[in-house]
């Protein structure tokens, strides 16, 4: 018998492609050493924030955690795959019926796998979304760095020369600091809350639908087992025939129906506020904007160009060259066994 393996022999863009198109590919399927193995993981975790500017380090930590999860998620999903292929192989020598719903669960568990793989490429945008923060909190330490530096430099003069003219030109110094500082923490902090919420909203959108299309996959899956006959035979007796095979296909046809026209508009699953969250919401927003704020459309998707404006390019980063290439120098140290530096010891509180 012919064994399936995968739903759809083209692969054309489904309703939520077309809405939403897809992004690229994670960059954690590319440039790495020792094909797919997770040698680096270990390294990555323990040298993460390491290097680079005290104020970037905790988030660099972050990023490069998250890069671990990804692979991890990269591997679930070749593993399904592969574990789809086997049940399918096993299936074959068995009775008709456990034979032709083995073939088709293995289709099911297939598309899994492929799901997973879509499923880190949109997880991707997230993590590169905090990326960008990380790059904007590198941009700003070297202004905290000189307002410290001029700021010990006039208390030294103070104390040993108390009347040494160059005070006043630090402190003039200090003024023209002071006020570059303020500039870029205001930047920092605007801009921080703008890609945070970016980058979640990336984040939970791919999980619902990812959530979604599980649910519609696993809810075939039980209607195909129902085409086989558990019914306990005597020894001697025979089953009777099995027939249906076009009922499997067309099982088949249906979920990949509801996947292709799937749109999260359409989702089955809800996040309602109650009554008492939406008063303090609206209150909240009251008090600090003086106007009301309902939550109802908290899930809409993102736009492709909604948060356009939110993007800096790197080349208006001080310093965000030190970033711009490092996830694939540090798979460059891992696989030459450099990786340098200690994870900080975490000091309790």
């Amino acid at each position: 018998m012919h064994r399936t393996y995968s739903m759809r022999q083209s692969r054309a863009p489904t309703a939520s492609q077309i809405q939403n198109p897809p992004p690229p590919s994670s960059t954690t399927k590319a440039g790495r050493f020792f094909g797919k193995s997770n040698i680096g993981h270990s390294f990555r975790r323990n040298a993460a924030g390491a290097f680079g500017p005290d104020l970037a380090k905790k988030l660099s930590q972050l990023v490069k955690m998250e890069k671990n999860v990804m692979r991890s998620m990269e591997l679930v999903g070749r593993e399904r795959m592969e574990v789809a292929q086997q049940l399918s192989i096993w299936g074959e020598a068995c009775d008709d019926d456990v034979s032709d719903v083995t073939d088709k669960l293995g289709v099911l568990i297939y598309e899994i796998g492929e799901l997973e793989d879509q499923f880190v490429d949109k997880y991707d945008q997230y993590r590169v979304t905090i990326k960008s923060i990380r790059n904007i909190e590198a941009s700003v330490q070297p202004s905290r760095d000189r307002k410290q530096k001029i700021t010990d430099q006039i208390a030294q003069l103070k104390y040993k020369e108390p009347n040494s003219p160059k005070i006043v030109v630090l402190e003039q110094e200090l003024v023209r600091a002071e006020a570059e500082s303020l500039v870029a923490e205001a930047q920092l902090s605007n801009i921080t809350r703008e890609k945070l919420k970016a980058a979640f909203t990336y984040q939970f959108d791919a999980l619902r639908e990812h959530s979604e299309k599980m649910a519609i996959i696993a809810g075939y899956g039980k209607h195909l087992l129902e085409l086989i006959d558990d019914t306990p035979v005597t020894p001697g007796e025979t089953r009777n025939a099995y027939d249906g095979y076009e009922a499997s296909k067309a099982i088949i046809q249906d979920c990949e129906d509801s996947l292709t026209n799937w749109v999260e508009q359409n989702a089955k699953v809800t996040s309602s506020l109650s009554t008492r969250t939406r008063t303090l919401s609206q209150r909240r927003r009251n008090r600090h904007q003086g106007e009301a704020v309902d939550l109802a459309d908290q899930d809409a998707p993102m736009e492709g160009n909604r948060d356009s404006n939110l993007w800096i390019p790197a080349s208006q980063h001080h310093n965000a060259e030190h970033y711009e290439d490092d996830d694939e120098e540090e798979d460059a140290s891992v696989a030459n066994g450099s990786v340098r530096g200690r994870e900080e010891e975490r000091v309790a509180a």
